[in-house]
């Protein structure tokens, strides 16, 4: 059965066929579902190991009996601290009869020895098992094997299997059966699709196998059944977006080798652990950084289940809006921007895997994709703000949206510049290849063209949204030691650092050496840490010489400290080193661009 299953398989999709044929056999699959069998018999037996027996406390949970007793006990603790109030009233009064305090002495004795009393019987006996509510303790027995699963479930489908599909294309790679791969007829989608369905296939069997007693699980521990399939739709979806990930990561960072699985699957397994920390403890939701939650499963998993984590008070999430849409009131709009999200991000993905796959060589996004993702990015960090924006916190959402952007525009520069090769052909053969587009419709969107004018189109988008709030921001704001004029001179010191950062990345990827991008990088982290560490070193703090931090870079510490006339000239003087900086880069390139008998004649 198993065998006509893989065959019907390979009809519709060749690469799938070849993953399942080589790793659903007898003896893997007998051992998988023997490994979830044998996990969910250890998990259901470690819960009944607390099942009370005949020892089984008047003071725990489960004892009906419990509440009576702890009223008993109360009522004698109140009646001690009455006493005990009454007697120290009597103290600072004169009392005609000095019999009063001894007698509610007695009196507090006797409620002492009607407590020990108490407590020696809560000690010695046990609860009756006639009194013992099994009906809720095999409720919360239930919820504990859901909620052990549910946890496990995320762990094996997201951290297990990135590790398989990131390990797989490496032996693909060191076998060159990839390249094989990309040389057959099947589409790109059909040959990706079948490594993310056939690579992860014992996982799968494995989780699938857990699935009906989890739940069973859950509707024992009357948990609606529309929350336990919303948990499997966010499960579903995050599997899909951090394998689609995966793919791309085993695609395009070949150089790492063996360590390629390690450091993806060690990537995975830190992002879950830190937004696990971050979603028992962090309360804030509506700011920039939700949006990165929205990647992780805990949030909307704790939202469904709230005894997961065992919050006190309302779930978080149920504050979330978006655009002042309370999308965190009801459970359907919840789960949908969550697997909008996914569904929009691994489509951008996928796109990217498009590129790569067949030509490895190529940058993974194109110019107009980055357009489109620094935009996306930039709605999801306004829509998840807004009710923190009006809420008179305008310099924390400008600082930290202005850091995001400014991790993603560095990704950006390494991802968009394309190396010496690249450069010198379109250079050199433009003419022939884009004789119907303008060179400024190369620079926007042309493939091989240097990334200079899509960085600045993408630091332009990324700024709208902060030139917008600044100029909104209310009256106080500009009162304030920043104000206004010096937000937006700050921005813009921002934007020309990073282009002269992406100027310099190109300069260095467009040299003979062989390690240019580590030069790229190494040149552009000196640039950009070692004048400000010179200065720390040297105890020139941005308050006492505001000047030599502006010239710096890293400007904004002394912006509320220095004058606006010296903030821009700062300005000048970066934009003047940018300047220069492109001249280079366009003579570098016409040079490149000159044919090699030019250059022999002209002796380079």
């Amino acid at each position: 059965m198993l065998l006509n299953f893989i065959d019907r398989v390979g009809e519709w999709n060749p690469q799938l066929f070849r993953e399942l044929k080589g790793r659903l056999k007898p003896f893997n699959v007998i051992i998988t579902v023997a490994s979830s069998l044998l996990l969910q018999l250890v998990v259901f037996l470690f819960q009944l190991r607390e099942i009370p027996d005949d020892k089984y406390s008047l003071r725990e949970n489960y004892c009906t009996l419990r509440q009576g007793y702890q009223n008993q006990e109360q009522q004698l603790y109140n009646q001690q601290n009455l006493l005990q109030q009454k007697i120290d009233n009597y103290r600072q009064i004169t009392l005609s009869d000095n019999s009063i305090i001894p007698k509610l002495e007695t009196q507090i004795q006797k409620v002492q020895t009607e407590l020990n009393n108490l407590h020696s019987q809560l000690s010695k006996n046990f609860c009756p098992p006639d009194q013992i509510d099994w009906q809720l303790w095999w409720r919360d027995h239930w919820e504990y094997f859901f909620l052990t699963f549910s946890v496990i479930f995320v762990f094996t489908l997201l951290v297990a299997g990135t590790y398989l599909l990131i390990n797989d294309l490496a032996k693909e790679e060191q076998r060159g059966t990839l390249n094989f791969i990309r040389l057959s007829p099947q589409s790109e989608t059909s040959i990706l699709t079948g490594k993310m369905l056939g690579v992860p296939s014992l996982i799968y069997l494995f989780i699938l196998t857990a699935i009906p007693l989890h739940f069973w699980a859950g509707h024992s521990a009357q948990i609606a059944s529309s929350y336990i399939f919303s948990y499997y739709a966010i499960l579903a979806g995050s599997g899909i977006f951090f394998y689609s990930a995966a793919l791309l990561f085993g695609l395009v960072s070949r150089w790492f080798s063996s360590f390629q699985p390690w450091l993806g699957s060690g990537a995975v397994l830190l992002f879950l652990f830190m937004t696990m920390g971050i979603a028992s403890s962090y309360r804030d939701i509506n700011n920039p950084l939700a949006w990165l939650r929205f990647f992780s499963p805990w949030d909307i998993t704790n939202y469904l289940f709230p005894n997961l984590f065992r919050f006190k008070g309302i779930p978080l999430l149920e504050n979330l809006q978006f655009f002042y849409f309370p999308i965190g009131e009801n459970v359907v709009s919840l789960v949908g921007i969550h697997l909008l999200n996914y569904g929009i991000c691994t489509y951008g993905i996928w796109q990217a895997m498009k590129r790569c796959f067949r030509n490895p060589n190529t940058t993974i996004l194109s110019k107009g994709q980055s357009y489109l993702f620094i935009a996306f990015s930039q709605l999801m960090f306004v829509g998840l703000s807004m009710q923190d924006i009006t809420s008179n916190r305008d310099r924390d959402f400008i600082g930290l949206v202005a850091f995001l952007n400014l991790a993603i525009v560095v990704v950006f520069i390494a991802i968009l510049s394309p190396h010496r090769q690249t450069v010198q052909d379109w250079a050199r053969y433009r003419h022939q290849d884009h004789k119907n587009e303008s060179l400024w419709q190369d620079l926007f969107s042309g493939e091989k063209s240097p990334a200079i004018m899509a960085i600045a189109i993408n630091l332009a988008i990324a700024a709208i949204p902060l030139i917008v709030w600044i100029s909104l921001a209310p009256e106080d704001f500009n009162n304030s030691d920043f104000g206004k004029l010096k937000a937006l001179l700050a921005l813009a010191l921002s934007i020309s650092l990073m282009m002269i950062c992406a100027t310099i990345a190109q300069l260095m990827l467009l040299m003979k050496n062989s390690k240019r991008h580590i030069w790229a990088i190494g040149t552009v982290a000196v640039v950009m840490f070692l004048p400000p560490i010179i200065l720390q070193s040297l105890s020139i703090y941005a308050s006492d010489s505001p000047t030599l931090w502006l010239f710096s870079t890293f400007p904004w510490s002394a912006i509320e400290y220095a004058g606006t006339g010296t903030i821009f000239m700062a300005l000048l003087a970066d934009f003047t080193v940018l300047a220069l900086l492109n001249f280079q880069l366009t003579r570098k390139v016409r040079v490149l661009g000159e044919s090699a008998t030019k250059a022999l004649l002209a002796g380079r």
